[in-house]
């Protein structure tokens, strides 16, 4: 039965991406805004929402070190197995705001994440009413500096009806969410049944199960040729799991790293570092297909050495 929920949640995850993804452009067409911003708050937040769950769950269960992995291991997954499988379809290309901006901002979010975890060995109430100040500070200053430099675009096609917009939206955050929980239940199942420690579980994958949303909507981004709102949502994404994320199960009860190793918050920090490298020196303001193949055996060894 859990493989069967396994395929099925997977499926309902696939529907609910084409949905907000569809939801989400029509909205920014609606009201000019740009899809970056777009794909850096609904679409971001809407996907993390499995993160949040089962991170809201584990440590309301006194299962900090579960959150704090969740979140590190979707960090990983979310810029080397996503980006990199992505790249194998297009070439992901990088604005220059990405470069100046943006993964500077998901940097210091990671950055934050590590000093934390460094210093005390696990979030505090007051450390995770400072992520979530300093989500909320985070994404104002973003989205209005992105509004400032947004320039206006003519665009032709026919605007979705106004009446579908919220309905395909909630809709699609619907069937990430119920997709991801029923992803995550099923798979772990399977998991303990095949003897993996909670801990390889919470890093490899509870944070794979939980990042399919990021996964099935950037494809389906990708596809319909929306790169930007692909990228936004990544890193978008990625912030919201440490701040947003943690910051809110932190205010609520304190989160122990327990088996969680700061190897791992190291590796989550290398990653969104490759990824500024990959748009400074490497693909030359782009992740090509190679670097997504780099990317992708960078995820496969890490995961190995956990194993």
């Amino acid at each position: 039965m859990d493989y069967i929920l396994l395929i099925v949640s997977l499926a309902v995850i696939i529907v609910g991406a084409m949905l907000l993804t569809d939801g989400s452009v029509a909205l920014a067409r609606r009201f000019r805004v740009p899809e970056f911003v777009v794909g850096l708050t609904i679409v971001a937040v809407g996907t993390s929402m499995p993160e949040l769950t089962v991170s809201f769950i584990s440590a309301i269960n006194g299962h900090g070190d579960m959150a704090i992995g969740n979140v590190v291991g979707s960090n990983i997954f979310n810029v080397l197995a996503i980006l990199g499988i992505c790249a194998l379809f297009a070439p992901i290309v990088f604005t220059r705001t990405n470069v100046r901006r943006d993964i500077p901002m998901c940097i210091l979010a990671t950055m934050m994440l590590t000093l934390v975890t460094l210093l005390g060995g696990d979030v505090t109430h007051a450390e995770g009413i400072l992520l979530l100040v300093s989500y909320i500070v985070m994404i104002w200053y973003m989205i209005r500096a992105e509004k400032k430099s947004a320039q206006k675009v003519e665009d032709s096609a026919p605007m979705m009806p106004t009446w579908r917009i919220p309905v395909w939206i909630i809709l699609g955050l619907a069937g990430l969410i119920f997709g991801g929980d029923l992803f995550v239940e099923s798979a772990s199942n399977i998991a303990r049944s095949l003897g993996v420690s909670e801990a390889t579980i919470a890093i490899t994958l509870v944070a794979g199960g939980t990042s399919m949303p990021e996964l099935a909507s950037i494809l389906v981004s990708i596809f319909k040729g929306k790169t930007s709102l692909a990228l936004g949502n990544v890193l978008g994404s990625n912030i919201a799991n440490i701040l947003l994320v943690l910051g809110a199960c932190g205010s609520i009860t304190p989160l122990t790293m327990g088996g969680v190793a700061m190897s791992d918050v190291y590796v989550a920090l290398g990653a969104v570092a490759i990824l500024m490298l990959s748009a400074l020196v490497i693909g030359r303001d782009k992740i090509t297909r190679f670097e997504g193949l780099l990317f992708i055996a960078c995820y496969v060894g890490y995961v190995y050495t956990l194993l």
